[in-house]
């Protein structure tokens, strides 16, 4: 009978005032997705795991996710007090998450990400994942603004860490940004990159930029643009 229940809970230290509290977590066996966008935003049939991804210390507010730092310093911790901490009422957000307070998880995981200028990836996959809870919702405007926030925040990762043989992951995601707002020839850019990068061996990612540029063409043509000018001189590389 315990696998037919979706969630259980787990302990966390919080990283800004060490109180340890309770978050939930969808078990493993329920973690299976139904089908997935192109961006890795994923559908699940019952509980999804993208719900319980932030935890919130509740004595503190500090909100976080398994990528960030295990302590803060003294310097951000002051920076995170001042913009949040001091406003905190103690709240709890174990147990189960409505659409609603996913969104208002994620949103705090931001704010704090931000407060204590965290890393442009963290700050990155925070803003994609908000944009996912709103395309979940059907919300097209919201989400749309979102995933430019999200691709400025990962061109910033790119330029200010370069890629590496084992970064195709980040290469597709710009591209495939880019094409989700309507950037076409942006996207062209960053699908070539990945592709004729000769360090990346990653031939899922470069499959799937491949792959994209044939949901790129038919994209072109329904707004009648040239598919064949703006990608010449990549299809073959």
């Amino acid at each position: 009978m315990t696998d037919l229940i979706p969630l259980y809970s787990i302990k966390v230290k919080c990283c800004n005032c060490e109180h340890e509290f309770q978050t939930s977590r969808v078990r493993p066996s329920l973690k299976k997705a139904i089908r997935r966008d192109a961006d890795f935003c994923s559908y699940y049939k019952e509980e999804n795991p993208d719900y319980y991804v932030v935890r919130v210390c509740p004595k503190c507010g500090f909100a976080s996710t398994e990528n960030s730092a295990d302590k803060l310093s003294e310097i951000q911790r002051a920076s995170f007090k001042k913009s949040i901490g001091n406003r905190w009422i103690v709240k709890h957000f174990d147990g189960h998450r409505s659409w609603e307070t996913a969104l208002e998880t994620y949103k705090l995981a931001l704010l704090c990400a931000q407060s204590i200028n965290d890393k442009d990836r963290i700050l990155a996959s925070l803003l994609h994942h908000i944009a996912w809870l709103y395309r979940y919702n059907g919300e097209n405007e919201q989400e749309l603004r979102f995933l430019r926030f999200s691709l400025d925040a990962y061109i910033n990762v790119y330029e200010r860490d370069g890629v590496g043989g084992n970064d195709a992951r980040l290469l597709y995601l710009i591209g495939e940004l880019n094409r989700r707002i309507g950037k076409f020839s942006e996207a062209v850019m960053w699908f070539s990159r990945l592709i004729n990068d000769q360090r990346i061996m990653d031939a899922a990612m470069i499959r799937a930029a491949r792959e994209q540029w044939g949901v790129l063409r038919e994209q072109m043509r329904d707004a009648k643009m040239d598919p064949d000018e703006l990608l010449s001189g990549t299809e073959g590389t």
